[in-house]
């Protein structure tokens, strides 16, 4: 395992958000954490980052502390999509994909053919080259994002998080990013560790899924072993069953409705 969390204490301002929480992320798959609303995933993501340090325990990135790293070498090893990216006035897609290329830059050392080739590939595999000369914030939610990502891929990092890609997508942008995902692991075997909400996407696109509660991973491994209608109901308090995916035979989360049932009853016709 490249990556793990050992033991962490997380929080913020004296608030702890966990507590001796163990996690091994498996190389080459993608990792999907899920869980309610202020339960720690995004908190977990920016440690296994090196954007929080943890009060206790560490996060273990090749077998050192991620800390005892200097910063331009974790960024040559662990790429990050932050929950929200802002890029900067008037800046074009290809220049932003090129800051990706920042940690391999030295002192002396001028723009390459590498760093030109890798530019080039990680648009490619995003399918944006042709927004190439487009200023991003002239570009659409999906076109934006598909970039950010073409920026981490730049990185040319063995291990991709990313946080909460889909937030403000439409359906058909989020399954094409989630896809563009899932082809970047399959062809090149990055590692990618994700933050979803919606459930059933984390299983359908899932190797690995964590599921966190107050805190604390309550059940990880592949979907199909370990989502349950009980595990669903106590980690969101959601009462729901599990049927299988007709698409790709992943567990279907549907949760039970209180309206079917009245509704079923207004369309009784009156008994005389």
């Amino acid at each position: 395992m490249r990556l793990s969390a050992r033991d962490l204490t997380l929080g913020y301002d004296q608030r702890p958000i966990s507590e001796h929480l163990d996690l091994e992320i498996p190389d080459g798959r993608l990792t999907v954490i899920v869980g309610p609303n202020a339960c720690g995933k995004s908190t977990l993501l920016r440690a296994l980052a090196r954007l929080l340090r943890p009060s206790a325990g560490q996060v273990v990135l090749d077998g050192e502390d991620i800390h005892a790293y200097p910063a331009k070498e974790v960024a040559r090893r662990l790429g990050l999509l932050p929950q929200t990216s802002i890029a900067p006035d008037g800046i074009t897609v290809a220049d932003l994909v090129a800051r990706g290329r920042h940690p391999h830059q030295r002192l002396l050392r001028q723009w390459s053919e590498r760093d030109e080739a890798a530019v080039v590939k990680a648009m490619a595999a995003t399918g944006v080259t042709d927004l190439s000369g487009r200023l991003v914030d002239t570009l659409s939610g999906g076109q934006r994002q598909r970039v950010w990502v073409a920026m981490v891929l730049a990185q040319e990092t063995p291990i991709m998080l990313l946080d909460e890609p889909t937030t403000f997508l439409d359906i058909a942008h989020q399954i094409e990013l989630l896809d563009l995902c899932l082809r970047l692991n399959r062809e090149q075997r990055n590692t990618m560790v994700a933050v979803l909400h919606d459930l059933n996407q984390a299983c359908r696109y899932a190797d690995h899924l964590v599921a966190m509660k107050a805190g604390a991973v309550v059940a990880q491994g592949d979907p199909k072993a370990i989502v349950t209608a009980e595990l669903i109901e106590d980690v969101f308090g959601l009462p729901c069953r599990i049927i299988d995916d007709p698409e790709t035979h992943t567990p279907l989360v549907i949760p039970r409705s209180h309206h079917a049932n009245r509704r079923n009853d207004v369309r009784q016709p009156l008994r005389r």
